[in-house]
């Protein structure tokens, strides 16, 4: 089996793949606007996964790399899923150098729960002391 390569250098990852990936594909980021997503993806640290030269698998971290971290934006294209490669991509990021110490490092997920428990993800200790604001539709409008 082919190790996952991993590189968080912007010139190797394909923002056009991940791009079509989140706007067609995610059931988290459908319809969002080019504009918007090439914001995102410059404020922020991002993981790109290839066998042999093929990007399959991305992950994205947005942090003030002091304090606090949240990780979005991660998949598997569906034909590699099944194999560690999520697992592989995880791994990389949780022991990126600037991502060391962080008192909290969160993440919403609708089906990996047990994928995430594994990096010591589990529900909030606290969730009486937590908030949002969230518009799930945005980019439909």
């Amino acid at each position: 089996m082919l190790r996952l390569e991993i590189t968080c250098d912007p010139a190797r990852i394909d923002f056009d793949r991940v791009y079509r990936f989140l706007n067609a594909q995610s059931n988290w980021a459908q319809g969002i606007p080019r504009a918007l997503f090439d914001r995102a993806m410059a404020n922020s640290l991002c993981f790109a996964g290839s066998l042999a030269g093929e990007q399959i698998a991305f992950a994205r971290v947005i942090s003030d790399y002091a304090t606090f971290a949240n990780l979005v934006d991660v998949f598997v294209d569906a034909e590699f899923r099944g194999n560690g490669h999520a697992s592989t991509l995880l791994a990389e990021v949780f022991k990126h150098p600037g991502l060391q110490g962080l008192r909290r490092f969160t993440l919403a997920t609708n089906h990996a729960h047990g994928l995430y428990r594994r990096f010591g993800f589990h529900a909030p200790a606290r969730p009486d002391t937590l908030m949002e604001r969230y518009a799930p539709d945005m980019y439909k409008r």
